[in-house]
């Protein structure tokens, strides 16, 4: 494809390529048999989860009218690339601290849901970083996400599941960290808009995503793993209805707003991520899902004055009040909900407060200070940055038979 700023041939095969050789080697190396392993996870709870990354994120960013075969097909490439960059990561990590290997389908399972906080910041990237960039952004912020996680479960004894739920918060602020280094594109770009089937397209993304939530909080949960999949379903109906009232509450025709209620019907099980193993009662979960919707939609408003214009971020799928506040709500519910638990004991709750917050203040300066210093690599030179004129556009990627010459 020709062009003066972009040769796409002579970079982004050949880096796929070479990615691939080299977890072929590696996987080669450390991992031995299939047979040494017994699966603790069904092949229907893996599904869901599968489903959920590819057919609900895939969808889910294809709001904007002229970029959806990039959302859509980057979002699977950088998934089928990061789940085995995600896997290799936690093998080294195995070997590094002599841990026996887990089971191949866990191993998996858990990459995919790693590969979520990726998704996540590819959304505030989406239509400004090129294929390149965004293979690269995939690998290193999966690699950074493990070494999180490893640093709130090994040095403060967070459960592992529990460290995982910080995918949604990691992948917002290491997204908003990356886009500070884009330029932002022309507040009168036709291009960074959608249309009525881009919308309909990203709803379909939405309900898988909707549907899939209680595997997705469940599927790594040991203890309690019965209530993650009850509060999770709650949360989401909660969130779900209060969109719904709050979209037409807001807008100023009075009518619902399709932006609206993609993103906050998914805030509930969000936010309930954190706790949706320990909590006992539907109506707890219900109260997140409420306050999570309530959380998203305000932040809608808020990002639109504060965010873009103050901070000189722009956020193209909304992730910060999509993601990014119903994350935090999450985490601080989690603390609320153990100083209620463990009021009577106060040694221990002072323990486990502060390890919960440090978890949660160590996830978000992680992602901001990785995410900062790959947005400044990214838009390096050698990395063909898009012009701004050339943004939300597929036929730089794609082609199109029917707008050739003599079709």
């Amino acid at each position: 494809m020709p062009s003066t700023y972009h040769n796409f041939r002579n970079h982004v095969p050949w880096l796929i390529l070479y990615l691939e050789a080299g977890f072929i080697a590696l996987f080669y190396l450390l991992i031995s048999d299939y047979d040494a392993f017994r699966s603790s996870i069904s092949y229907p709870v893996f599904q869901d989860v599968n489903h959920m990354v590819i057919f609900g994120f895939g969808f889910f960013l294809t709001f904007l009218k002229r970029y959806g075969f990039s959302s859509t097909g980057f979002n699977l490439l950088i998934i089928v690339l990061g789940v085995q960059c995600s896997m290799l990561t936690e093998l080294f990590i195995d070997f590094l601290l002599e841990r026996q290997q887990g089971d191949v389908l866990r191993s998996i399972t858990s990459a995919a849901v790693s590969m979520t906080a990726v998704l996540i910041s590819t959304g505030a990237v989406l239509g400004k970083a090129n294929p390149l960039q965004l293979i690269l952004m995939a690998i290193v912020e999966v690699i950074f996400f493990h070494m999180s996680r490893w640093i709130n479960t090994t040095f403060l004894q967070v459960p592992d599941n529990v460290s995982m739920m910080h995918v949604h918060l990691f992948g917002a602020y290491f997204g908003l960290a990356v886009s500070s280094h884009f330029s932002d594109p022309s507040p009168r770009s036709e291009k960074n808009a959608s249309t009525a089937k881009s919308d309909l397209l990203s709803m379909l993304g939405t309900l898988f995503l909707w549907v899939f939530w209680p595997s997705f909080n469940s599927v790594l949960t040991v203890v309690g793993k019965r209530n993650a999949i009850y509060n999770t379903y709650f949360a989401n109906a909660a969130s779900a209805v209060t969109a719904f009232v709050l979209s037409a509450l807001t807008t100023e025709s009075g009518k619902f707003r399709m932006a609206h209620i993609r993103s906050a019907v998914l805030a509930g099980g969000i936010a309930v991520g954190y706790t949706a193993h320990s909590i006992e009662h539907p109506w707890i979960a219900m109260i997140l899902g409420l306050l999570s919707s309530v959380i998203n939609i305000l932040g809608y408003y808020c990002s639109q004055r504060c965010l873009n214009p103050v901070f000189k971020i722009h956020d193209t799928s909304g992730i910060h009040f999509t993601f990014g506040l119903p994350g935090i709500l999450g985490a601080l519910a989690q603390v609320v909900l153990l100083v209620i638990k463990n009021w009577t004991n106060s040694p221990r709750l002072c323990y486990l407060v502060m390890t919960h917050v440090a978890a949660f203040c160590q996830t978000i300066s992680a992602a901001l200070i990785t995410g900062f210093a790959a947005g400044f690599i990214l838009n390096l030179k050698r990395f063909k940055t898009i012009p701004v004129s050339k943004y939300f556009e597929d036929q730089l990627y794609w082609e199109f038979p029917h707008l050739a010459v003599g079709f």
